[in-house]
């Protein structure tokens, strides 16, 4: 979908913590990353954010998390430096920060304002399915929630955890 977007795409996480993963795993370990070996971290996924941004669309992504941090949002904070690097925007709202905007019950990307992809977890943070909409009324209330969550969030660079 980043790849037929033509505007804008952005994306809400709502999430204290997702299904585990190997990195996730690694850097609870101790290991960390490299970042001046690109190689060694660089994904598809941050090609197709490079490349998408390069078209012209804006792609944003806002995180809303309870503090203190889990820590899960402290290793996704510390790799948001490829997010960054790949030319997202990226900012965060503390959950306390958040009372008042009416929030969707889960997670999505929302494509040129019109195009929702929906993602459903299971209790652990494992993806169940992802659910495609245009619904009009859908897509307004994740539109407004996300340029509220937007608006009173922190800037990566700022947000310190």
């Amino acid at each position: 979908m980043l790849g037929r977007c033509r505007r804008s795409a952005v994306h809400l996480e709502l999430r204290d913590s997702y299904a585990p993963t190997e990195r996730f795993e690694a850097w609870r370990r101790g290991e960390r990353i490299d970042w001046q070996d690109r190689a060694s971290w660089w994904h598809p996924y941050d090609q197709l954010i490079t490349d998408t941004v390069a078209r012209g669309v804006a792609v944003r992504r806002a995180r809303v998390v309870s503090e203190p941090v889990s820590a899960y949002v402290r290793w996704e904070h510390y790799v948001t430096h490829a997010n960054v690097t790949a030319g997202e925007e990226v900012r965060w709202l503390p959950r306390r920060r958040a009372t008042g905007i009416p929030l969707p019950g889960n997670d999505f990307w929302l494509f040129d304002g019109a195009l929702l992809r929906v993602h459903h977890f299971s209790g652990d943070g494992a993806v169940v399915e992802d659910e495609i909409t245009e619904d009009p009324q859908t897509v307004e209330l994740c539109a407004t929630a996300f340029e509220a969550v937007w608006e009173r969030a922190v800037p990566h660079h700022l947000y310190d955890i």
